[in-house]
């Protein structure tokens, strides 16, 4: 998944998220940094968001049940993923839902494990995130040499 296929896939749920936290488009538009107008033709789906306004509206409404039901229980990892391409971090607490991913294997006290909707793969350990990519194979080398490290 890139950041276009994210765009896409969030540009038509915008008013669904509007209407799940109860916003007018006044209101919604001012929280998104949007003018009201752009806010109704994406809306109608006459334009597709840029990757800033869907970057904001994942971060601002992460809790969305609509946004986890499309990127699942972490979408500003989604969203990170997407724009860096692989991510190397220094443990950071790992999502608290597993629920969507999936482990793909475990070595050395690390998990490889595969987001069930957006398909991104992570490493962590003891609950921390230790690697994201879209490469299985990135991921797989990773894991090898966290393992030989640890």
């Amino acid at each position: 998944m890139d950041q276009k296929q994210i765009q896409e896939i969030i540009s038509p749920k915008i008013k669904l998220i509007r209407v799940e936290y109860g916003y007018t488009q006044h209101r919604m538009a001012e929280i998104i940094g949007l003018s009201k107008k752009t806010l109704v033709q994406i809306e109608k789906q006459r334009t597709v968001a840029g990757w800033t306004t869907v970057t904001a509206v994942c971060a601002l409404f992460r809790d969305s049940e609509i946004i986890r039901r499309v990127l699942g229980s972490a979408p500003l990892e989604v969203l990170e993923t997407a724009a860096h391409r692989h991510i190397f971090t220094d443990g950071k607490e790992a999502s608290a839902l597993e629920t969507t991913w999936k482990v793909l294997s475990e070595k050395g006290g690390c998990k490889l494990e595969q987001n069930q909707i957006s398909g991104h793969y992570r490493i962590q350990k003891a609950g921390a995130r230790l690697f994201s990519t879209w490469n299985r194979v990135e991921a797989e080398v990773q894991l090898e040499k966290i393992e030989r490290q640890s």
